[in-house]
């Protein structure tokens, strides 16, 4: 599948990403948007060739991120895609890689995937298509037609159930599927979103995977406008997922909990399913 033909790519970039300055964005051809894709990796060296073959053509620019992997992830990254951008998070944690690939990452679009083969990078130009249309931020969810899980289980289902009725109730927004990664966004809403700095040394909130609800929850507060996206996750392909149901699963409550709605002047509209 081909995203659109590219005229250019970054050159390759390896360095900290605490050492890294933010630069405006890439040359482009007039017309179409450029397009980023952030993936943070630790120890994924066998589920990478998987989803560099479902990388869609035409993909201006990658930003891995490596969570100090202790396996070969690096080096095979670097042989599926010698022109991509090698960054190694400052911090742990979901939420700190994808603050850190966020940060370099020079595109006009940013999409977020998952290195285990989970979320499926041939989904990316209906994202794209759906920003194009008109969103600020284009939701992946499992739980609209078109969409579905292989890999959510009963419990982790419920949990997110009620973890979106509570953010929906709180920031009067309307999402389906609070707790999934795959998303992408205008990377001029990067500041909406209120990372914690990559500079800082101590472990911050926002590093783990509460991320994607902070992501979420300020997004909507700040008033974009959101599209869900129908997404098909897959199961991990090798190796076991980080995710703890129940550890995280606090940390994203306490995360709504901490966040606090803006007037209703600044609400979200309602995330529109796209067919």
């Amino acid at each position: 599948m081909s995203l659109y033909t590219p005229d250019r790519l970054e050159p390759s970039d390896e360095t900290d990403a605490h050492d890294i300055d933010e630069t405006g964005a890439a040359d482009r051809a007039p017309g179409r948007p450029t397009v980023t894709v952030v993936v943070p990796a630790m120890n994924e060296a066998k589920n990478l060739p998987h989803v560099a073959a479902r990388m869609p053509e035409g993909i201006d620019e990658i930003v891995f991120v490596d969570g100090h992997s202790v396996d070969d992830t690096v080096a095979v990254a670097r042989s599926l895609w010698p022109d991509a951008k090698f960054v190694t998070q400052s911090r742990k944690g979901k939420g700190n890689a994808l603050a850190c690939g966020f940060r370099v990452a020079t595109s006009d679009i940013v999409v977020m995937i998952d290195a285990d083969g989970s979320t499926d990078p041939a989904e990316i130009p209906l994202f794209v298509g759906a920003l194009v249309a008109g969103a600020d931020f284009a939701k992946g969810t499992r739980f609209a037609d078109g969409g579905g899980s292989s890999d959510i289980t009963f419990g982790r289902k419920l949990g997110n159930k009620a973890l979106n009725a509570i953010v929906n109730l709180k920031f009067g927004a309307a999402f389906s599927d609070l707790c999934y990664g795959y998303n992408a966004f205008w990377r001029h809403h990067v500041p909406v979103m209120a990372l914690p700095a990559v500079e800082a040394t101590e472990a911050q909130w926002g590093d783990g995977f509460e991320i994607e609800t902070l992501i979420n929850v300020r997004v909507a507060n700040a008033g974009l406008k959101i599209t869900e996206v129908p997404s098909f996750e897959q199961d991990r392909i090798h190796g076991e997922s980080n995710l703890n149901a129940v550890r995280d699963g606090l940390r994203v409550l306490r995360t709504i909990r901490s966040e606090q709605r803006t007037t209703a002047t600044h609400l979200s509209p309602a995330p529109v399913p796209q067919g």
